[in-house]
């Protein structure tokens, strides 16, 4: 009998040529624009001490759609006033927590299967994270 160790699945950036179908596939194409700027302004509040714009990679799994990383550093402090969280983590695990925050947001403003999906699914993945403590402090 062999014990085989269980290694967390990984998330993969989209390929430049699928890009433009990422926003519209994990917000929907009415909300692609309000979601895509919610994320960055919730990152500006997340990490006003570290963040100040730049390019971001897109993250699937499986697949499907699962978060917006900002790729301006690997790691930002988090500090900012809509998180009771303290501390410094991965662009990946701020990626995770700005997207949970924005669909969290937007659907107490709109009804959108996109956004209780999207959630869904990123909070799943986020469970098996490497920083998952962090991730869930600070969206908690």
């Amino acid at each position: 009998m062999s014990i085989s160790e269980v290694t967390p699945q990984t998330a993969s950036i989209v390929p430049d040529e699928r890009r433009l179908e990422f926003l519209p596939t994990l917000f929907g194409r009415s909300l692609l624009m309000i979601g895509e700027n919610a994320v960055y302004s919730l990152m500006e509040r997340l990490s006003p001490l570290d963040y100040g714009g730049g390019f971001w990679d897109f993250y699937e799994h499986e697949g499907k759609p699962l978060f917006l990383a900002p790729r301006s550093k690997s790691r930002f402090r988090i500090t900012g006033e809509i998180t009771g969280f303290q501390g410094e983590v991965s662009a990946e695990a701020v990626g995770i927590i700005a997207t949970l925050f924005a669909f969290s947001h937007l659907s107490f403003q709109h009804q959108s299967e996109h956004l209780s999906e999207g959630y869904g699914r990123l909070y799943a993945y986020s469970a098996d994270h490497p920083e998952a403590s962090e991730i869930f402090q600070a969206i908690d």
